[in-house]
């Protein structure tokens, strides 16, 4: 989950490498989605951050966070969750 806040808006950066990961591993095991902090109570903590913040869940359980737009290591982190 690409967390981010109304005024900064998702990610765009890494909609191609995710797009990338899927395709290599299958549509059925990955699923990425956004979610407005703002708007959001659960995300509260997210909020006032100027750094993308990608949100990783594994039978409805947060399982790791990545701060930053790091590809290297959101890649990382998705093969492993995996």
């Amino acid at each position: 989950v690409d967390a981010f806040q109304a005024w900064c808006g998702p990610c765009k950066a890494v909609v191609d490498l995710f797009q990338k990961i899927r395709n290599e591993v299958g549509s059925d095991l990955l699923h990425f989605a956004v979610a407005e902090v703002d708007s959001i109570d659960a995300l509260e903590r997210h909020r006032g951050k100027c750094e993308p913040v990608f949100l990783f869940y594994a039978g409805g359980e947060l399982v790791a966070v990545v701060r930053g737009v790091n590809a290297p290591l959101l890649q990382k982190t998705i093969l492993e969750q995996l």
